[in-house]
């Protein structure tokens, strides 16, 4: 995944930086994996009435403006939104809950829609036989230290996206997560579904980056272990 804190890029993007960063050489070395969320300033990656007939519940595509261009169909492509978008659009694999994969039926089988980067659903038991339409799906049964491995092993040297609120705690109770990516939002909610309900302890974490741009606040953390 490319770091967007280099000199060159840093100069262009003018983001608000804190903390130890890293260089794209130290990234480059190890892969890692990362969760990428967009969450209200009150805590909520869902909006009250989220239900598989109301996907993120009402109001939800508040949380992801952000990411979009103006005209709403295609990916954010310019300024700080849009390189924090493709960098999370050049990691390697993604790693999903069975929620968060059947609300968005599995992504049209192509979670980065460049029809090669396999997606690993964390679930306690097997799929619909319709995934068996999406070759880059794969379930994973066995575990989030399971999936969290193939996902690494499938992503080589770049990071794996991390996404849902079930999985995210799984894999910070299971010690398999090393970065979270808060894309926040300017607004309250009110209510809806947190990303960090229930955590097994605490969890201490260092930010490596901070980039404001006027639709979200990109805050970037390593968990500290």
């Amino acid at each position: 995944m490319p770091e967007l804190t280099n000199k060159a890029t840093a100069n262009k993007l003018d983001p608000v930086r804190t903390g130890k960063t890293t260089s794209p050489e130290e990234e480059d070395e190890l892969s890692s994996s990362v969760l990428a969320m967009s969450m209200s300033v009150d805590g909520y990656i869902a909006a009250p009435n989220d239900n598989p007939s109301n996907p993120g519940g009402d109001g939800f595509s508040r949380l992801h403006e952000w990411g979009f261009d103006p005209d709403r169909q295609t990916f954010r492509t310019s300024g700080p939104g849009g390189a924090v978008m493709a960098e999370i659009l050049a990691t390697g694999a993604v790693v999903s809950g069975r929620r968060t994969a059947e609300q968005a039926d599995h992504w049209g089988g192509d979670h980065h829609g460049d029809g090669k980067t396999p997606a690993f659903v964390l679930s306690h038991r097997p799929p619909d036989p319709s995934v068996a339409n999406y070759p880059l799906v794969k379930y994973v049964t066995d575990g989030i230290e399971s999936a969290m491995a193939q996902a690494k092993a499938a992503a080589g040297d770049r990071n794996v996206h991390v996404i849902g609120a079930y999985t995210a705690q799984r894999a910070i109770e299971a010690g398999v997560l090393d970065e979270v990516l808060i894309h926040q939002i300017p607004v309250l909610l009110g209510g809806g579904r947190r990303l960090f309900e229930v955590l097994p302890s605490r969890v201490e974490l260092e930010i490596i980056r901070v980039i404001d741009t006027p639709e979200a606040t990109h805050i970037r953390y390593r968990i500290l272990r």
